[in-house]
C-alpha cells in the first residue's frame, strides 16, 4: 500500500472530505452518541460547507490517501491556549486502521506545531470512545480533564481533553 499525505485547499477537497466524515461518522459515532447527535454533528461540523469554511479561517487540512483513495484526514489549527495547536480532527477509515496511518497524520500535524513553536497538541475525545482513546493514548496524549460542551439542540458533548506536550524541536 502506497501512502500519501497532502493538504487540502480547495473546495473539491472539502467536498471529499465530507463524503468520508460522514461515511465513518455513522459507522464509529452511531453507537456511542445514537443517529440524530451524530446526524446532527455531520450536519454542523462535518458539511462540507463547514469544513470549507473553517479551511478559510485557519484550519489546516491533511488529506491521507491510500493507493490514491481518501482514507482518513487530520485538522489542526494554532491556538493561543498556552501557545499550542488544536487537533480538531483526526480520522482513519475503519478498512485501513492499524496500518500506521494514525502515527503518520499525527507526524504531519507535530511538523506543523513545531513550524508554529507550540508547546502542545491538544484535543477532545468522546468519554466512550474507547478505540480512540487507546490510540491517542499509544500516540503520546496523556488526559488532562474533562468537559461538557453543550453543543445546541440538547445535545451534549461528553469529552475528555487530551495533550500531547512537545519538545522544543522535532
Amino acid at each position: 500500500m502506497t501512502d500519501t499525505i497532502k493538504e487540502a485547499v480547495t473546495y473539491e477537497d472539502a467536498k471529499a472530505l465530507s463524503r468520508l466524515a460522514f461515511k465513518i461518522w455513522r459507522e464509529h459515532y452511531t453507537p456511542i452518541i445514537g443517529k440524530d447527535q451524530t446526524e446532527y454533528m455531520l450536519e454542523n461540523f462535518q458539511s462540507e460547507e463547514k469544513i470549507f469554511d473553517s479551511m478559510q479561517n485557519g484550519m489546516v487540512y491533511y488529506m491521507v490517501f491510500c493507493d490514491d483513495i481518501l482514507c482518513g484526514y487530520a485538522a489542526a489549527m494554532y491556538t493561543d491556549r498556552d501557545n499550542s495547536v488544536f487537533l480538531s480532527k483526526f480520522y482513519i477509515e475503519k478498512l485501513y486502521r492499524g496500518k500506521g496511518l494514525s502515527k503518520k497524520l499525527l507526524e504531519k500535524v507535530k511538523n506543523f506545531a513545531y513550524g508554529r513553536k507550540a508547546q502542545s497538541i491538544w484535543l477532545t475525545c468522546n468519554k466512550y470512545n474507547s478505540l480512540a482513546l487507546s490510540v491517542y493514548k499509544k500516540l503520546g496524549f496523556e488526559i488532562i480533564d474533562s468537559i461538557e460542551t453543550d453543543i445546541g439542540e440538547g445535545y451534549i458533548m461528553d469529552d475528555y481533553v487530551l495533550e500531547m506536550k512537545l519538545s522544543t524541536s522535532p
